[in-house]
């Protein structure tokens, strides 16, 4: 009987750190935007998963691989997200006008 405990608290911990990040994953998708999100964050929140892959594969826990492989799909998505809109923000912005003392316009990119 205990087992079969300890198997349903994995399973709503599987079930409850998948939905986590759902949230930010929809808002994140259908605003195009990441600006708010912390890339820091999202390296080491990958960095982190990574190492729970492997160490639930060294202990053959399939389960806690399978959470932590689904959770880093979602911060990939984001952290996708926010490389490709930070990069599209780089191409549109405007030249910079810097005038000299002379008076002359000098444009820089």
């Amino acid at each position: 009987m205990e087992e079969t405990w300890i198997g349903i608290l994995g399973t709503g911990g599987t079930i409850l750190s998948t939905l986590s990040l759902m949230p930010q994953v929809l808002r994140t998708w259908r605003t195009r935007s990441a600006d708010d999100i912390s890339l820091a964050w999202l390296l080491f929140a990958l960095l982190g998963m990574a190492v729970w892959v492997l160490y639930g594969s060294l202990i053959n826990a399939p389960a806690l691989v399978a959470v932590n492989v689904l959770c880093s799909v979602q911060c990939a998505l984001i952290l996708y997200v926010k490389l490709r809109t930070a990069r599209a923000a780089i191409d549109d912005k405007e030249p910079v006008r810097i005038v000299s003392a002379g008076g002359k316009i000098v444009e820089r990119v």
